[in-house]
């Protein structure tokens, strides 16, 4: 178990170092001197760095020792994020976010991998649940908690605090992941031939439709909440969302390996249903609330089974599409938020959502035979 526990741990720095800019936004915009959407590129431009070196990545890497490999990538997350916690300028901010995306896209490449190579077939979906449960981890706690500690101490301390569970990462991953071979480059595949296996096109296509209307709402939280004068609730907000993710992730890591059909069509209508409601009746404290439990619960265990997906349809190299197309989207959320933000003013942020989600739906329901299968392959 304490492997599996490192790795969720990995997770949790990526989605933290990754995230963590949302919660402090308009405080980070204030001391860096640019606007709160020039600050959001902060989070577009990791997912970017994420996305677009995810294969690259994958490639050059392929024959690298795993562990060797993890190691370097958290330690470049410690060093980006100390970088960040002392930086006055936004120019070198946002360089170092983008060498910690790099580091992100390794870190998501091997998670999944290491997760199956731990767990036999028909428990691999629970191993990767474990995993992934630093994701709403991080939602529910590392965000929350890094806002509180912002608005008391400064964000600045926040990133240094990042830096320390960043170092003491490192230690644990060396003590107890055991390593694994990269592979010869006589056996790798390419990655890109993925593409023509059945089912593989059609979990992409809801992997960034997904992402895409998560980010764009996500990204400026703070500033949707600041519009309906729920600003000072925003760690509050934050914290009944992700407590809602975890939920969400246990009951993900319960069902998935025997039901990940019915968790992506749940998932979806959860979504839509609370996107509805932020669009409708935002200006009730009360129902913003309800509306970010239905998000967090439908959210939570979205890494898991389109992670699950991917893999079952495309194998390795389904997962490294997923990575590049996962942040490229996300990376979309941040960049397409931003003009909807200068154009139409935080409002229209739900509405964009929805658009995005009902193909969503119609495609998980459609792709019944390889995608989103009724039954697993490999599994009783």
């Amino acid at each position: 178990m304490s492997p599996l526990l490192a790795l969720c741990t990995a997770a949790f720095m990526g989605i933290l170092t990754e995230a963590l800019p949302a919660g402090v936004l308009p405080e980070m915009a204030r001391d860096l001197s640019v606007s709160e959407s020039a600050m959001g590129q902060a989070l577009t431009i990791y997912a970017i760095a994420t996305g677009l070196s995810a294969i690259p990545m994958s490639t050059t890497t392929s024959t690298w020792r795993r562990k060797v490999l993890l190691l370097t990538a958290v330690i470049t997350f410690a060093i980006a994020n100390t970088v960040t916690a002392i930086s006055s300028s936004y120019v070198l901010t946002m360089g170092f976010r983008l060498v910690a995306g790099v580091a992100a896209a390794v870190i998501w490449a091997e998670l999944v991998g290491y997760a199956r190579r731990l767990a036999p077939v028909h428990l691999q979906g629970r191993a990767i649940a474990i995993t992934m449960a630093g994701i709403p981890l991080a939602l529910s706690l590392g965000i929350p908690l890094g806002t509180f500690l912002g608005g008391l101490f400064g964000w600045r301390l926040t990133f240094g605090l990042v830096t320390l569970v960043s170092v003491l990462l490192v230690g644990w991953i060396w003590v107890s992941v055991p390593d694994a071979p990269g592979q010869q480059r006589e056996h790798r595949e390419p990655i890109l031939q993925a593409l023509r296996l059945p089912g593989v096109v059609a979990v992409l296509f809801v992997v960034a439709s997904y992402v895409l209307a998560h980010n764009i709402l996500y990204t400026y939280i703070a500033t949707f909440l600041d519009e309906y004068r729920m600003g000072d609730s925003r760690d509050v907000v934050l914290l009944v969302f992700g407590i809602a993710s975890m939920v969400s992730i246990f009951i993900t890591g319960a069902l998935v390996d025997r039901k990940l059909r019915f968790l992506t069509i749940a998932s979806t209508l959860l979504f839509i249903v609370a996107t509805g409601m932020l669009a409708l009746l935002a200006g009730s404290p009360a129902m913003v609330y309800v509306a970010m439990v239905l998000w967090g619960l439908g959210w939570g265990g979205v890494a898991t089974f389109l992670q699950t997906a991917v893999t079952d349809a495309g194998g390795d190299r389904g997962q490294a599409l997923l990575v590049t197309t996962w942040n490229s989207f996300m990376a979309g959320g941040g960049a397409v938020g931003g003009i909807l933000l200068n154009i139409f003013g935080p409002t229209s942020f739900p509405w964009s959502v929805l658009l995005l989600l009902v193909p969503v739906l119609l495609v998980v329901v459609a792709a019944r035979a390889h995608a989103f299968p009724a039954k697993r392959p490999g599994t009783l």
